[in-house]
């Protein structure tokens, strides 16, 4: 009876999260390594993403629609990209500008 459960419980988590996959994409790009992201849709909700030390991140899964999206390092907003509209099942690549052109921490 546990297998059979457990089986089913699976079943039930592989459907939400395909269902999910099937609503969603994705913002994912290059920054200044220790710089986070901020992704606010049009109807306000917002995802936040660090950008790791090789200079990347990604905002996933997000809801298809109307973004901005900005930089923010020491805590102040440095940069924006307003309009990046996110379609389903597709990823949109967000670049910010890196000092000399090195995203990597120490690189």
């Amino acid at each position: 009876m546990k297998v059979r459960f457990l089986f089913v419980s699976l079943l039930a988590t592989a459907a939400t999260v395909a269902g999910a996959q099937g609503t969603a994409g994705s913002i994912f790009g290059h920054g200044p390594a220790g710089g986070s992201v901020t992704a606010t849709s049009s109807t306000g909700s917002q995802r936040h993403a660090e950008i790791n030390k090789k200079g990347r991140y990604t905002l996933a899964p997000l809801p298809m629609g109307n973004y901005t999206v900005t930089l923010d390092r020491d805590g102040k907003t440095v940069d924006t990209r307003k309009n990046v509209n996110i379609m389903v099942g597709r990823g949109l690549q967000v670049d910010f500008a890196c000092d000399n052109d090195q995203c990597e921490a120490g690189g």
